[in-house]
């Protein structure tokens, strides 16, 4: 089974109206150390800790980490001096320390597993306690390097092999392929239905694939994986997350927003009209909103009205399907009655620092998977 994630970044040209584009390049190395907002700045500071690979076709490129799972760390629309788009935890990767429960390297686009909790959860051991002191993400999409099987000017495949075991013990033997793909103009137009005309704009495909290659088939009963993409990006009071919904009889359809992730988000930082969901993204204050499976349109976007970049995220979410992994940290009733599409705003941790983020995450599809053959 496959899921099939397009994340799609327009950036409007009046926000580098003003550069010489020709000289872009050449302007590189003239910049200061602390323009981090820049491309070439953050893909030269990621290259200093660990290998990359970087896909380009004209002024979009984008940057690729196998050891970090063959991540999208970050990518541009407007060569080494165009605006950085991901989220890159400078800190923490220029301490080289490993850190418990997970490593929050940064990354605009990556592949995630669930469920994260509940009887069937990758991330709590058999039999413990659902708090944080015991959760932890599975090394495999967290400190293990991906192999990289086989790269292009502007795709890139990766694979990892896992045997693992999830909270109730069932044995999962499996593969993750992961391949990634900068797309052209037409080929934006294409397969996103997005004509960029007069638009800086860079695009990319991510396939990303679970092969079962154990003995035995993977029933709802003993627990399935879903495949689960996030996307790590910057901040800022001048963000807001836009998800349109699908109209309807909410006992029909459900909630048009479910925001009882982190508790109630107040009314100045989530509004719902009658077609679409806007969230603030300043992160500022921890929230989480999902979109039940039957209200997902199948995109969600944010867009950042100080440097006039918007983002496009589109899945291909197969039409009717209501299971999707439920990741509540306790035994769940129905452990697949989750959302389908996810978007979080970091805020102060309690012990009062603060390094944040916000997140595109969609969707928690489960994998019913037979044995793959020879």
């Amino acid at each position: 089974m496959k899921r099939i994630v397009i994340v799609i970044y327009l950036l409007l040209l009046a926000a580098c109206g003003s550069r010489d584009r020709g000289n872009n390049d050449q302007n590189f190395n003239n910049m200061k150390p602390d323009t981090v907002n820049q491309y070439g700045f953050n893909r030269e500071f990621i290259k200093k800790y660990v290998d990359i690979v970087e896909l380009r076709t004209g002024r979009s490129a984008v940057v690729l980490v196998p050891a970090w799972q063959g991540r999208v760390m970050t990518s541009t629309s407007d060569g080494d001096t165009g605006f950085s788009y991901g989220w890159t935890n400078r800190e923490l990767i220029a301490s080289g320390k490993i850190l418990p429960h997970i490593n929050a390297f940064g990354g605009e686009e990556r592949l995630w597993l669930g469920p994260e909790g509940g009887q069937y959860s990758l991330y709590f051991r058999k039999g413990s306690e659902f708090v944080y002191d015991n959760w932890q993400t599975p090394e495999y999409i967290d400190t293990r390097s991906f192999e990289t099987a086989k790269v292009t000017d502007t795709s890139a495949l990766f694979t990892c092999d896992v045997e693992t075991e999830n909270y109730s013990g069932t044995s999962l033997i499996f593969r993750l392929e992961r391949n990634v793909v900068i797309l052209t103009g037409n080929e934006l137009k294409k397969q996103a239905g997005v004509d960029i005309a007069g638009l800086s704009a860079v695009g990319y495909r991510s396939d990303n694939t679970i092969i079962n290659k154990g003995e035995n088939e993977w029933l709802k009963e003993k627990g399935l994986v879903s495949i689960w993409m996030l996307g790590m990006f910057n901040p800022s009071p001048a963000v807001v997350v836009v998800i349109p919904y699908v109209k309807g009889d909410e006992k029909v359809l459900g909630p048009a927003v479910n925001d009882s992730y982190f508790g109630r988000i107040p009314g100045d930082r989530l509004k719902v009209t009658d077609s679409h969901i806007f969230f603030r993204a300043d992160g500022k204050s921890r929230g989480k909103i999902g979109l039940p499976p039957l209200r997902a349109a199948g995109i969600m976007g944010s867009f950042d009205s100080e440097n006039n970049i918007l983002t496009l995220l589109i899945c291909n979410l197969p039409k009717g399907n209501t299971d999707y992994v439920n990741s509540a940290w306790q035994i769940q009733d129905n452990p697949y009655s989750g959302d389908a599409f996810n978007s979080y705003n970091d805020g102060p941790l309690e012990d009062g620092s603060q390094d944040p983020f916000m997140n595109l995450r969609p969707p928690l599809l489960p994998q019913l998977l037979s044995p793959a053959k020879d």
